[in-house]
């Protein structure tokens, strides 16, 4: 077991405090004068001398990482998984240098969509001006112009980016496990046009400018002793406040502020500006959505804002325990009797693949995963693309018979 550097030192005033408080009155001098001691004590500067400075490598050959030809992330020399906790009970320095490995794999799953699948990555906003935020979506180069099929992939909540499904499943499992790339070369291997949505980025962080406020002390009426009095209150108030931040990174020295990307600042606006400015405008027949987690919400508030249009293009849905809800979200009962003609809802559950699930909303049909946790989308590929092709020529079908019914080439009774 390991003693931190901060306890050491702290160690010996308990013990003093212990003895003292056992004492008889005429110790509590003592005692207060301790307390003192300890409230001088800055435990931020402690915790932060105890732990190693939080400088990680920024390429996986830094951090003595690659992945193998089954696309395991394995260890260079040892050939061993990676190891999270690198240096024990620094769960906070592990927990930096996890996150700092995971911004490199993102960066190299953007290289595998452009390098391995083909995909073009596409700036937006479409318009923007060399200064300000932007983001970025991939696209097959017939995303746009294939007149049959289109897919949309959008992934989940939280640091997962473009092409990923579960951020831990790559550096854990293998590349197959946690990215989007089998499901894109599948369906691009069955004729799909394909765009891949990034809702996760919806901003960027730059370096908050420091501010000199000029006090105006000076200027006041007020007693020099009652204006020191409100500035340690002030600053007092402040620390408190700022405690958390520091006790989660006490390391970090710059301030940071988040500028949002115009109309992408939320995955709900990046679903939105996306199916405006491509989806809307693509030439295909028929397009289909595979939407995970979050990404299942994100859709249903983009058919909610563009009910019309989105009933009038896309064919069918496939959710991944999706989180949406009909209620919450004010989903109307045209969108709900939608969903249930065109979505499926794969959920987590232990019961056979594609056996029904019992839902409380009244939206898509709930099917059995046959996952006791639904994070390797890539898991359902098969009964994906299987009920997608289902729907997808339910549809043809309707179509014919309208098209053979309005060309008078039957009599009216068999189209009824």
């Amino acid at each position: 077991m390991s003693i931190s550097l901060s306890s050491l030192i702290l160690l010996p005033i308990w013990i003093s405090m212990a003895q003292i408080q056992q004492g008889g009155p005429d110790e509590k001098e003592k005692t207060t004068a301790l307390k003192d001691l300890l409230s001088r004590i800055d435990l931020d500067e402690l915790m932060k001398k105890d732990e190693p400075p939080l400088d990680f490598p920024d390429t996986l050959e830094g951090f003595e990482y690659a992945f193998n030809e089954k696309g395991q992330l394995r260890h260079i020399k040892t050939g061993e998984p990676f190891v999270f906790n690198y240096r024990e009970d620094l769960h906070r320095w592990n927990q930096k240098r996890y996150e700092a490995l995971g911004e490199i794999i993102t960066k190299y799953v953007y290289e595998l969509l452009e390098k391995d699948c083909n995909l073009k990555k596409i700036s937006i906003p479409v318009d923007a001006t060399e200064s300000e935020p932007k983001s970025f979506i991939f696209m097959s180069e017939d995303a746009l112009t294939n007149p049959q099929k289109l897919m949309v992939l959008i992934h989940g909540s939280g640091v997962v980016r473009a092409g990923q499904w579960a951020r831990r499943l790559i550096i854990n499992e293998d590349l197959d496990s946690g990215t989007q790339i089998p499901f894109i070369k599948r369906a691009m291997d069955e004729g799909y046009g394909v765009i891949v949505l990034n809702p996760n980025e919806n901003y960027i962080e730059v370096e908050k400018p420091k501010i000199h406020v000029q006090s105006s002390s000076d200027s006041s009426d007020e007693p020099a002793e009652k204006r020191e009095r409100k500035d340690k209150v002030s600053k007092e108030t402040k620390k408190r406040r700022d405690f958390y931040e520091k006790y989660r990174n006490p390391q970090r020295e710059k301030e940071m502020m988040q500028l949002y990307i115009r109309e992408n600042g939320s995955p709900e606006e990046h679903a939105i500006y996306v199916w405006d400015h491509f989806i809307a405008q693509s030439a295909a027949e028929n397009v289909f959505f595979v939407a995970h987690s979050y990404g299942g919400l994100a859709f249903v508030e983009l058919m909610i804002q563009r009910e019309a249009d989105v009933k009038s293009k896309v064919t069918a849905v496939a959710l991944t325990d999706s989180v949406h809800n009909v209620w919450h979200q004010e989903a109307g009962k045209t969108i709900r009797e939608w969903m249930r003609e065109n979505c499926c809802n794969w959920v987590s559950s232990t019961e056979p693949l594609d056996t029904s699930v019992e839902s409380m909303l009244p939206d898509c049909p709930r099917v059995s995963a046959d996952l006791q946790m639904l994070e390797s989308v890539n898991l359902l590929l098969y009964p994906v693309l299987s009920l997608l092709s289902h729907i997808r020529k339910s549809h043809l079908l309707q179509k014919l018979i309208f098209h053979i019914c309005s060309s008078h080439l039957l009599r009216h009774d068999v189209c009824n």
